[in-house]
């Protein structure tokens, strides 16, 4: 069933743009999926959106904002309204590169990587309720074809 715009079910059937719109298929999935991590990370403290910058900055680090950026596919402003919360909390700190003092760094801090292994645990349940009800190999799958769909949409 379609929603009508106050949030009431509705008979009208999906036009076939709507059908078709690889966009709102795509934010549709994401919305949900989120939803379950969010739920699994709940008691760390973290969404999943900031365990996602903790997880890559742990691989990456130290990263200029751009290279996180880069990394998870995300504007320079989204990342940034992200960090702000974790810098508060003393998870993430920006200080100056060894190489060049002009350039300024983001790094875990202690209590960064502490918060990021306690919340590996939350993620890998999310990870495991979403294979369950999926499938471990169509999650792959779908793992592979997401990464192909980021690299198609930027050319």
């Amino acid at each position: 069933m379609a929603s009508s715009t106050r949030g009431q079910p509705s008979d009208a059937p999906l036009a076939p743009s709507e059908i078709l719109c690889n966009c709102l298929a795509v934010r549709q999935a994401a919305r949900q999926i989120t939803q379950l991590y969010d739920e699994e990370l709940a008691g760390t403290g973290l969404r999943s959106t900031q365990y996602a910058v903790l997880s890559r900055l742990a691989r990456i680090a130290p990263a200029t904002v751009q290279d996180l950026a880069e990394a998870l596919v995300m504007d320079r402003t989204t990342l940034a309204h992200n960090l702000k919360p974790l810098e508060r909390e003393g998870l993430v700190v920006m200080g100056v590169a060894e190489h060049d003092r002009r350039v300024r760094q983001l790094r875990l801090t202690p209590a960064g990587t502490a918060k990021l292994k306690e919340a590996r645990v939350a993620w890998a349940r999310a990870q495991a309720r979403f294979e369950d009800a999926y499938g471990a190999d169509d999650a792959a799958e779908l793992r592979r074809k997401l990464a192909r769909a980021v690299e198609a949409a930027r050319t």
